[in-house]
């Protein structure tokens, strides 16, 4: 079914988030794959295919795939539109991500690499499944400032992604990825600025990028970008993913793609994507998202080819 309940909702003036109209979800069907239509045969090239992962995935074909990224139910007792996830121990968890993780195995080119979103809960069981497959590169905390404080606990305010490639021939990226951070003690050599450039709002220079992400905002109401989706991605936390992890017109997988983030994304880089969803409503949203990115390319927080730290965008002055 259509956002039908979320667009007739009323939003607030400056209220950006996404939804999906009657009208609108008759025409973006068209666009959608559904899983029982999808053989070997189809083209699941830039496409949103509604249907089952553990069904799709053993349609894809084989070696094709450059990037997985992956961001399924957290162990967490939790609904996603019309599928639930009910928290298990850590030992089921981890059957379940291997359940779906080795159909993914095949699909994977030598030189691919493979991200999985987790929080605390489910980080050991991600890193004992992935590291069963794949090389073991890294682990990513990035902040997810909108977390809810406890009465008798610490905020729970960051969330993981695990790093793996498939072998130690993979692609990274280095220079696509680096950040503008504020200098706070701008070292000058004969007068000059050394290491680091002056201006408009402050002075700044290109650092490599840490496995700590602090300039990530989770979407909002106000942001172009947001959606109703309970766990949607921000768009820059992918765009690093990509930039990295990708070439020009490769082939990113996300098999729980949700409101269609990772599609939206390598869209706007010039990659190509196959994104799986269960629940039609997000399928369409994912697929809108996509249409609107052939007429936008902007990503709030990339601009001129660098990462800004948060709330520094100079080219647009919004928050990043």
């Amino acid at each position: 079914m259509p956002d039908s309940a979320a667009s007739k909702k009323t939003r607030a003036p400056r209220n950006r988030t996404i939804s999906v109209t009657d009208a609108e979800a008759e025409e973006l069907r068209r666009g959608i794959v559904y899983g029982q239509d999808l053989d070997r045969s189809a083209d699941f090239i830039n496409k949103i295919i509604c249907g089952n992962a553990f069904a799709v995935l053993n349609l894809l074909p084989r070696n094709s795939v450059d990037l997985l990224f992956a961001d399924p139910p957290y162990n967490l007792t939790k609904s996603f539109g019309s599928e639930k996830f009910k928290q298990t121990s850590t030992d089921e968890y981890e059957e379940w991500l291997d359940s779906w993780l080795h159909l993914c195995v095949p699909l994977l080119k030598e030189t691919a690499s493979v991200y999985i979103c987790g929080d605390w809960r489910s980080s050991a069981a991600i890193q004992r499944a992935g590291s069963r497959y794949f090389k073991l590169q890294n682990r990513i905390t990035w902040e997810r400032e909108k977390g809810r404080g406890a009465k008798a606990n610490w905020k729970n305010a960051a969330e993981d992604i695990w790093y793996f490639t498939v072998s130690d021939n993979f692609v990274f990226n280095l220079d696509t990825v680096k950040m503008k951070r504020r200098v706070i003690a701008p070292y000058t050599e004969n007068g000059k600025p050394k290491d680091w450039e002056r201006g408009e709002v402050g002075n700044f220079r290109l650092t490599h990028p840490s496995n700590i992400w602090t300039d990530i905002s989770v979407p909002f109401w106000s942001m172009p970008e947001n959606t109703d989706h309970p766990t949607q991605k921000p768009e820059k936390l992918l765009a690093k993913v990509v930039l990295a992890s990708t070439s020009e017109n490769d082939l990113v997988l996300d098999p729980f793609a949700g409101s269609g983030t990772t599609a939206v994304v390598t869209k706007k880089l010039g990659r190509r994507f196959s994104a799986i969803e269960a629940d039609e409503r997000y399928c369409l949203l994912a697929s809108k998202r996509v249409q609107m990115a052939e007429m936008d390319k902007s990503i709030q927080g990339f601009s001129g080819g660098v990462f800004w730290e948060r709330n520094v965008t100079p080219a647009s002055r919004r928050p990043s």
